[in-house]
C-alpha cells in the first residue's frame, strides 16, 4: 500500500491544522503516514503546541492544534522537523516533543519512496 507523506512549509497554524487533519484521516484509514514540518512551520512545535485560532476551534467542539498533534502521534504518524527550521524558530531539540525526529529534505524524500506527497 502506498503511504502518504504530508509536508508543511509555512508558519501558518491553520495550514498545520489542516495538514494534521488530512494526516490523521489517512492514518485512520490504515495508510502509513508521515508528517514533516519544514522551515518556518517548525515554530509551531514549541511547547505548548497551539495557535492563535485554537479558541475558535474549541468553541465549536473541534480539536485544537495541540489535540490534533497528540491524535496524530496516537495514530502512529511519524512526525519529523527540519533542523534548519528549528534554528529559524530559535529552538533546540530539547524544546520540542521528544517524539518528533529531525530530518532534512533528503531524508524525507528517501523515506517517502513511492508515497503520495501532499503539501501545505
Amino acid at each position: 500500500m502506498r503511504g502518504l507523506t504530508v509536508i508543511v512549509a509555512a508558519a501558518d497554524g491553520d495550514r498545520l491544522h489542516a495538514a494534521l487533519t488530512f494526516a490523521c484521516a489517512s492514518a485512520a484509514s490504515g495508510v502509513p503516514t508521515r508528517l514533516h514540518l519544514h522551515g518556518s512551520a517548525v515554530a509551531h512545535l514549541a511547547r505548548p503546541i497551539g495557535m492563535v485560532g485554537d479558541a475558535g476551534y474549541a468553541a465549536q467542539g473541534l480539536p485544537t492544534l495541540g489535540q490534533m498533534f497528540e491524535e496524530a502521534l496516537g495514530l502512529d504518524i511519524a512526525i519529523s522537523a527540519c533542523q534548519s527550521g528549528l534554528a529559524l524558530a530559535g529552538l533546540i531539540a530539547g524544546q520540542i516533543d521528544g517524539r518528533v525526529t529531525m530530518s532534512g529534505p533528503i531524508g524525507v524524500l528517501q523515506m517517502a519512496d513511492d508515497d503520495r506527497i501532499l503539501t501545505f
